[in-house]
């Protein structure tokens, strides 16, 4: 009987969706699925069909990490495949979001950390809980965690090990919604879609203006902002829009 893969690749009109699929062992990352996701992100970020994609788990839980059968792979390992965590990212400015169930520990959390936009499950739990087992988190969930939430709140979560649940991770930031009408994964596949419903282009540069800018001074941001926002104007999309709205019909964008 053929094994089914550790990672699920779906094409649903522009948007991706890309499944975690070890359920028997909690969506426990495994090297060969890193170099799953690590194919699939390069495939997304070239493929100009793709505006957006969404990051989730099987069997109700999003990942618990790594596999801690081959931690002993890893050890000494510095190198990773190109994925969203590390850091050797696989770089592209299109929107990632992730939709969490279960539990999103160590490497889950830091997964779902590297994607732009969190929506949790009302059962969805978050930690890094490897100071309990002598270990850090190695794939930039210390620094995406301290970013996101204030610094305190990410050394308590960091230190102690504990877990929070999706309350809490909405309360502190951790996450931007939870799913309360239907399933996570439909209602992140929702927001994914009313996204897609933008200037695919004008979207991108939201986001390299953002992750660009967070780290420069005001005053440089500023000048950056200025110059995406020039460079989006002489896209087919921004003549589009603006076409659309006067003749009061949708927009038709093509990512050109």
């Amino acid at each position: 009987m053929t094994e089914e893969p550790e990672v699920l690749w779906e094409r649903r009109s522009r948007i991706r969706l890309m499944t975690l699929n070890r359920p028997a062992k909690r969506n426990a990352i495994t090297l060969e699925g890193q170099l799953l996701q690590s194919q699939y992100l390069q495939e997304f970020a070239a493929d100009d069909d793709a505006w957006a994609l969404v990051v989730t788990g099987a069997g109700g839980v999003f990942s618990t990490g790594l596999d801690l059968s081959q931690a002993a792979r890893a050890v000494g390992r510095t190198e990773r495949p190109p994925g969203l965590t590390g850091h050797n990212p696989v770089q592209t400015w299109k929107p990632i979001l992730a939709a969490v169930a279960g539990y999103a520990l160590g490497g889950g959390l830091e997964l779902a950390l590297a994607c732009d936009i969190r929506i949790a499950a009302r059962d969805a739990r978050f930690g890094f809980p490897e100071v309990k087992r002598s270990l850090i988190p190695g794939a930039g969930g210390c620094q995406r965690l301290a970013r996101l939430v204030p610094r305190g709140t990410a050394l308590r979560m960091l230190f102690t090990g504990d877990l929070i649940d999706a309350e809490e991770a909405y309360r502190i930031g951790l996450v931007e919604g939870i799913a309360d009408g239907g399933s996570v994964l439909d209602e992140t596949l929702a927001l994914a879609e009313s996204i897609c419903a933008n200037g695919p282009l004008a979207v991108r540069a939201v986001k390299e203006s953002v992750y660009r800018g967070i780290d420069l001074p005001l005053g440089a941001a500023l000048v950056q902002d200025n110059l995406l926002a020039f460079r989006n104007r002489q896209t087919e999309d921004a003549k589009e829009g603006p076409k659309a709205f006067l003749e009061r019909r949708d927009p038709e964008y093509k990512a050109r």
